[in-house]
């Protein structure tokens, strides 16, 4: 990215950033099982479990970002993007404050409860807040801020959480919550939100701050009329499914969701610890997450600078191939090992393909569909799908985390990871031919290409 560039567009950015440190918290959560079930299985653990407790810990996360889309629909009717990011990291200091000084199950799992609602509600607001804020030359870098940070939080909660207690755990996450609130307080609401509201001043007002100029007149009017005309088209949810380019646009983002969770992410981030213990990997099962989260999180940094440089669709195209093979290789490894094959002299392919798997899931299938998502859809049901695709969202992480424990347990662990890998081929194949590359497009120019024009 060029230094002119940074230097004009520096508000964006730092408004982007301080929106997404609210994403180390979800990544914080996310994660938080993988390292934390097998502390909570130890004799002095605070909280005693079961072995059912440890599927419940997980799924409830999940169940709670469903009900957070309920919410969401609530809150956007009186609340703007901003405000309602911030409201997400208050629910956030809520679930952690919990975690931190509850010795009941019960209590933990209202605490995950809030944590999923809480990342729901960011992962509506928070591209669309991005996507209406920044200039089209840097919004794919800009949208990967939220996953970039989100991965952050990862890669915290696998380096603290095994070698300290839950506490002092939570107290990080607490940290990050007061951080958010402090610094992204002082940033303007998008432009967009001000004249969905009919306040022409204080749109004109933040589209001057944010591109750091007075004469912004004609971008605003751009902006008007395209809110306007988005806005003149029904806003039923039937819409997205009965007008053809939000049909296009709303299969794009599902089949996309799908993808995610149907090459292994939520299995893997939440079930890392369990998956490298299981495969006898010859690093010890605490440090090898740490190595495997510095890798998605430098994937992730990587794939920031070349979602503008070279598009969304090569991105999506090999990491979907590239993922599919690294999966490939750990099932083979599992079936040997599940079929009594001596693996004492290939140790090593667990973490190296896990290593693998995520440095390519994260610079595309992993990265690439939240950039899209603030991008294909028009500002009259931008919400409304965003809502809608975060519960599919979690539908999907739960089915593909109960998949996973099924086969497991009924077929082995390499049943799982070939299916992961075949459908990984697939992806590669619909982002070849269904996707459009939306590189260097204004959201206008986007739904003009969707539909057709």
């Amino acid at each position: 990215m060029k230094i002119s560039v940074v230097r004009n567009s520096w508000l964006q950015i730092l408004a982007a950033f301080t929106g997404s440190i609210g994403t180390i918290n979800d990544g914080m959560q996310y994660g938080w099982s993988a390292p934390i079930i097998p502390k909570l299985r130890q004799e002095d653990s605070p909280i005693k479990i079961s072995k059912g407790d440890e599927g419940l810990i997980e799924n409830v996360y999940m169940v709670g970002g469903i009900f957070g889309i309920l919410a969401i629909a609530i809150y956007t009717k009186f609340m703007g993007r901003k405000p309602i990011i911030i409201l997400a990291a208050i629910k956030h200091l809520v679930a952690w404050t919990l975690i931190a000084t509850t010795k009941k199950i019960e209590v933990l799992y209202l605490a995950r409860f809030i944590a999923g609602a809480a990342g729901n509600i960011t992962f509506v607001s928070l591209p669309i807040y991005i996507a209406e804020i920044a200039d089209e030359s840097i919004r794919g870098f800009l949208g990967t801020f939220f996953y970039i940070n989100m991965h952050v939080g990862i890669l915290i909660i696998y380096f603290i959480a095994p070698f300290t207690s839950i506490v002092i755990s939570s107290s990080v996450g607490i940290a990050c919550v007061i951080l958010q609130v402090v610094t992204f307080s002082f940033m303007p609401e998008t432009p967009y939100y001000h004249i969905n509201k009919g306040n022409q001043k204080a749109a004109l007002n933040s589209l001057q701050i944010f591109r750091r100029k007075d004469d912004v007149y004609d971008e605003l009017k751009d902006i008007t009329n395209a809110v306007q005309r988005q806005e003149s088209e029904k806003r039923r949810i039937t819409d997205v499914f009965m007008v053809k380019s939000n049909l296009k646009a709303f299969t794009i983002a599902a089949a996309l969701v799908l993808a995610q969770h149907f090459s292994g992410i939520s299995v893997f981030i939440m079930n890392l610890h369990v998956i490298l213990e299981d495969a006898e990997s010859v690093v010890s099962p605490t440090v090898a997450p740490i190595i495997v989260a510095v890798t998605m999180l430098f994937a992730c940094i990587a794939a920031s600078f070349l979602v503008d440089r070279l598009g969304r669709k090569i991105l999506l195209v090999s990491s979907s191939i590239l993922t599919g093979l690294s999966l490939a290789v750990l099932a083979i490894y599992f079936y040997v090992k599940n079929t009594g094959g001596d693996i004492s002299h290939v140790s090593w392919i667990p973490l190296a393909s896990v290593t693998l798997y995520f440095l390519f899931n994260k610079f595309g299938i992993g990265l690439v569909p939240i950039v899209l998502f603030g991008e294909l859809f028009p500002t009259s049901i931008k919400t409304m799908t965003m809502a809608t695709l975060d519960i599919w969202f979690s539908i999907l992480a739960l089915a593909s985390i109960c998949m996973f424990m099924e086969f497991k347990s009924l077929y082995g662990m390499h049943v799982p990871f070939f299916i992961f890998a075949g459908l990984c081929l697939v992806t590669a194949l619909f982002c070849q031919f269904f996707i459009p590359e939306t590189k260097g497009k204004t959201l206008e120019e986007i739904q003009m290409m969707l539909k057709g024009l």
